[in-house]
C-alpha cells in the first residue's frame, strides 16, 4: 500500500507538479490549496507526511504546524516545509514550530522526492516491540509512545527519536553534531543549536524539573549524556 503525502500548496502549478512527482514515486498525494480542511480530513485517517507551504489562504502553515504538533493523533506525523521564505530565521521557526525538515523553492523535484523520502525512513518504527522502562519514564519504540506516570505525553517525530537515541545509549557523551548525523540525518536546514531546542523540550516532558534535569544532562563543552541508573533498567 503506498504511503499518503498531503501537500499544501495554494499554487496550482507547483501543486501539481509536486503531485506529479511524488505519484511518479510511488505516493498517493492529497492536494490542498487551502488549510480549512486538511486537519479534519488529517484527523479522519492520517497520513504518513506533510508537506505545508507556510503562506497560504485561510492562515498559514506554521500555524497549522502549531495545531498539529498540539494534537495528540496527529503529532508524530513529520511534516516538511516547502516555502518561498528562506531566510535564516524563518528556517530557525520552523524548527521550533516542529517542522522535521525544510525546503526552499525553487526546489529541485529529485531532491524534493529524495527528502520526503529521508524522512519518512527516519521514522520507520521497528518491527519487533522494544520497550524501555525507568522509574516513572516508559519509552515504547514499536509504537512511538512516551508515557510519564502512566499518561501518554505528546512528542514529535523529531522529539521522539532523539529520546530515543538518547535512552538506548546511556552512559554515553553525544555531541551535538553526533546527534544530527543519528537523528536528522540529511536534513540541511537544521544546525548543532536546534539539539538544544529539542533536549530542552524532552526535559520539559521527562524531568521532574527541567532545570536540574536527572536524566538528561549537558556535559559542557562535550554535549549531552542520557543517565539511567542500572538497578533502574528493566
Amino acid at each position: 500500500m503506498s504511503q499518503t503525502i498531503f501537500v499544501l500548496e495554494d499554487d496550482a502549478d507547483i501543486s501539481r507538479l509536486v503531485q506529479y512527482h511524488l505519484e511518479s514515486a510511488g505516493f498517493t498525494v492529497r492536494p490542498y490549496l487551502a488549510i480549512n480542511q486538511i486537519l479534519s480530513d488529517a484527523e479522519r485517517q492520517p497520513p504518513a507526511l506533510f508537506l505545508l507551504d507556510i503562506m497560504v489562504p485561510g492562515g498559514d502553515g506554521l500555524d497549522l504546524c502549531r495545531r498539529l504538533r498540539l494534537n495528540p493523533t496527529l503529532s508524530i506525523v513529520p511534516i516538511i516545509f516547502l516555502t518561498a521564505r528562506a531566510a535564516e530565521n524563518d528556517r530557525v521557526h520552523g524548527l521550533e514550530m516542529g517542522a522535521d525538515d525544510y525546503i526552499t523553492k525553487p526546489f529541485a523535484t529529485r531532491e524534493l522526492v529524495a527528502r520526503v523520502r529521508a524522512v519518512l525512513r527516519r521514522f520507520e518504527r521497528p518491527s519487533s516491540p522494544s520497550l524501555l522502562k525507568f522509574e516513572n519514564v516508559e519509552i515504547d519504540a514499536s509504537a512511538m509512545q512516551l508515557r510519564v506516570n502512566g499518561e501518554l505525553v505528546t512528542t514529535t517525530a523529531t522529539e521522539f527519536r532523539l529520546l530515543d537515541y538518547l535512552a538506548r545509549h546511556p552512559g554515553r557523551v553525544f555531541s551535538r553534531d553526533h546527534l544530527l548525523d543519528a537523528v536528522w540525518g540529511d536534513a540541511r536546514f537544521v544546525t548543532p543549536r536546534s539539539v538544544d531546542v529539542y533536549v530542552r523540550r524532552i526535559r520539559e516532558k521527562i524531568e521532574e524539573d527541567a532545570e536540574t534535569p536527572r536524566y538528561l544532562k549537558t556535559m559542557r563543552g562535550a554535549g549531552y549524556r542520557f543517565e539511567i541508573p542500572r538497578a533502574l533498567l528493566a
